[in-house]
């Protein structure tokens, strides 16, 4: 007799539906997996075999085969547990096939036959939506896959937490009552805008990044605020939409970091320390997953003492930064995952901070300062809209009271700003803010007035700016005039933009 249950295996945020074959047959016992499993489906037997131990049943004295089917593509991970382990219930005669068939399976079961936590069930359950099959998922996932049927309108989940609840369900003996949706713990309370003392440049460069979603680097000595900048960027966005929140669930979802398996509803704000290899960053390892860029979609990416990263790893950035995806690329296949990501990054101006206080430099300067930054590409800093210094704080601005604005008050303006850009780009495919804009749609919404355009010609030529240069002082100033209300870019505005091009080795 051969049973089967849908299951699925998956490639960046996307799903490949997967048929789970078990034929029992005579001959000597033996229990195999087929059609390329990795170790972790391999080891399935163990699981699935103390599983069944753990509701009594011993397996049969036969020739047990599973097919993974397509049998050309890799299965990777524990989730395919479960699906056996029904396949084999249904095989045994325990479960009945005919409603089995009307679901797709995935969990991991412990020896005792409790199912545990996977990766990847919202995916799944949109998988499962999309061809009007139900799902069986862990428990622990339950909320997640909730979401689905909320979004779908069509989907029946049942998240049992034993593989027994789930026998008694089929049975008539126990009923599983259908999950309820959960939304991520993030009530945690932002910083706010008003602790920092001085540094008003660059609170104003903070506002037009977040109005616009352009990228920021902060140059600036130990100590004067630009990590404090940073962490008070994700205050003054708006909240995410139901397009983005289901987006950026879904990549931790893959990945296995969804907090307590309920939607996000807060932009993510990603740090990882300067010691990060290449496949933590974009993606990738053993088995590709998601990279600090990707959980960092439609959120912000800080890269504090950017320098200091691996060079290969941050000329990765180059492209991610433009496609707004991180593509890991296999031997036999392509991983993609979305990673349209603001990046925020900070560094000293040379390696001990103080190249701008002769009383502390090193006896370097300014040697030290052109070798440090030389680390970074006149690439990728071309493709970071703004550049700014940021000084230290004197002794004076610490002993001024709190700001009358907060982060409140700023973000009424980003709020106001995101929304003309949503009105703008609505019927574009890919756009939603300035940062986004290129090519004609660009020259078409960020044309300057006659005096601005001369004025930006003048700079381009002075500054040497290349062509992606040229385009991001226009992004900026279309930002500025996007806080202000302005209908169009007008001098002031590229004055503006220009002052955020500060000069490094190797760009102009």
């Amino acid at each position: 007799m051969t049973a089967r249950i849908g299951t699925v295996a998956f490639q960046g945020i996307d799903t490949l539906a997967i048929d789970v074959q078990v034929q029992l047959t005579n001959g000597l016992p033996a229990f195999t997996i087929v059609g390329l499993p990795d170790k972790a489906v391999a080891e399935s037997r163990e699981r699935v075999r103390g599983a069944l131990h753990g509701l009594g049943l011993s397996l049969p004295a036969k020739r047990i085969t599973v097919n993974l089917a397509p049998a050309d593509v890799v299965k990777e991970g524990s989730h395919f547990d479960l699906p056996i382990a029904l396949s084999l219930l249904v095989a045994m005669e325990i479960l009945p096939a005919e409603e089995l068939c009307l679901y797709l399976a995935l969990g991991e079961l412990s020896l005792d036959g409790a199912i545990t936590a996977v990766a990847g069930v919202l995916p799944a359950a949109l998988n499962a939506a999309s061809r009007d099959l139900g799902l069986i998922c862990p428990a622990a996932c339950g909320g997640e896959a909730a979401w689905a049927a909320t979004e779908t309108g069509r989907l029946a989940v049942l998240a049992p937490p034993h593989l027994l609840a789930l026998v008694n369900h089929f049975k008539g003996s126990q009923i599983l009552s259908p999950p309820e949706p959960r939304i991520a713990d993030d009530a945690a309370i932002l910083p706010d805008m008003r602790d920092i003392k001085g540094q008003e440049s660059a609170k104003r460069a903070v506002e037009v990044a977040a109005a616009g979603g352009h990228n920021l680097l902060m140059a600036g000595p130990p100590g004067s605020g630009k990590s404090m900048l940073a962490q008070r960027l994700p205050g003054l966005l708006p909240p995410l939409d139901a397009s983005e929140a289901l987006e950026i669930t879904m990549v931790h979802s893959v990945a296995g970091q969804l907090p307590g398996g309920g939607l996000m509803r807060r932009r993510p704000y990603r740090d990882p320390h300067h010691s990060a290899s290449l496949p933590a960053l974009v993606g990738g390892g053993a088995r590709a997953k998601p990279g600090e860029i990707s959980l960092a979609h439609n959120g912000v990416l800080f890269l504090d003492e950017l320098p200091e990263f691996n060079r290969q790893t941050l000329e990765a950035l180059r492209q991610p930064l433009e496609s707004g995806r991180a593509v890991v690329a296999r031997a036999n296949h392509h991983v993609t995952y979305p990673a349209r990501f603001q990046l925020i990054a900070a560094m000293n101006p040379c390696r001990c901070g103080h190249l701008d206080d002769p009383a502390i430099a090193c006896g370097r300067a300014p040697r030290c300062a052109a070798d440090y930054q030389s680390r970074l590409s006149g690439p990728l800093l071309d493709r970071i809209d703004l550049h700014i210094d940021v000084p230290a704080v004197r002794a004076t601005d610490l002993s001024l009271p709190p700001a009358t604005e907060g982060s409140a008050e700023i973000k009424v303006r980003v709020c106001e700003a995101r929304a003309r850009q949503a009105a703008r780009y609505r019927n574009i495919t890919g756009v939603r803010l300035n940062a986004h804009a290129d090519g004609e749609l660009l020259m078409q919404v960020a044309a300057p007035e006659p005096a601005g355009k001369a004025l930006l010609d003048k700079a381009a030529e002075q500054m040497r700016l290349s062509a992606r240069g040229y385009h991001r002082i226009l992004r900026v100033a279309r930002t500025l005039a996007d806080l202000e209300g302005a209908p169009a870019v007008s001098r002031p505005h590229i004055a503006e933009a220009l002052g955020y091009r500060r000069a490094f080795p190797g760009t102009g």
